[in-house]
């Protein structure tokens, strides 16, 4: 019996979570599309990608047994209802049996997920990216397009890794920190920090914007 299923969210990647249902669905997966919520009222009634703008965040009430997953830009996650949460895996991701994903993940075509990794609630991973074996993901990290994790990697919550970086084995980042574009981690990183470069280094704090949270 399919599920109904909301998208929180109306940006590029909502509109790339509703074809990642599709592509679940003819995998087997059993999900009703309802549509899209919106944060600004003005964008119901649009489309995303062929998907209905159906409300805003006022909306889950309306729909009370729809099972639901946020897009990345979606704000206060932690406030939402982990019983109506979901995560969504596109079926070219390769996930371990041992590895274990939290609630209200989205993970992309190409990812590998390996032996025994565990990724917490809200992780967003974009195309191609890398977790191995025993890396630890905590609630609310983001990893752009090919990211590559070695083994035994610790990401602290709601931290970002940019596009292409790559994270040697046994190192730690801690929360809330921001990794350049293309940079290649050697060492462990104090929480809150922006590095960059080849080898990464410090740059300066990170300052998350008013109102962010780990997730």
């Amino acid at each position: 019996m399919a599920r109904d299923l909301l998208i929180l969210g109306t940006g590029v990647h909502g509109g790339e979570m509703v074809e990642i249902v599709e592509r679940a669905n003819r995998s087997g997966a059993d999900w009703n599309l309802i549509g899209l919520l919106a944060t600004d009222p003005k964008r119901v009634g649009e489309t995303v990608n062929g998907a209905a703008v159906v409300g805003t965040s006022a909306a889950l009430e309306l729909y009370p047994d729809a099972c639901i997953v946020p897009e990345y830009e979606w704000r206060d996650k932690r406030s939402l209802p982990r019983h109506r949460l979901i995560s969504l895996i596109d079926p070219d991701a390769f996930v371990s049996r041992t590895s274990r994903i939290g609630l209200g993940c989205v993970i992309y075509p190409g990812c590998f997920i390996g032996l025994n990794a565990r990724v917490g609630d809200f992780a967003f991973c974009l195309p191609g990216c890398t977790i191995s074996h025993d890396d630890v993901l905590e609630d609310g990290v983001t990893l752009a397009s090919g990211v590559r994790l070695a083994g035994s990697v610790h990401i602290g919550a709601g931290s970002y890794l940019g596009q292409g970086c790559t994270v040697r084995q046994n190192v730690r980042i801690g929360a809330m920190s921001l990794v350049g574009m293309g940079a290649v981690v050697l060492e462990d990183v104090p929480a809150g920090s922006v590095v960059v470069g080849n080898p990464a280094r410090r740059l300066r704090d990170n300052a998350p914007p008013a109102g962010a949270d780990a997730a």
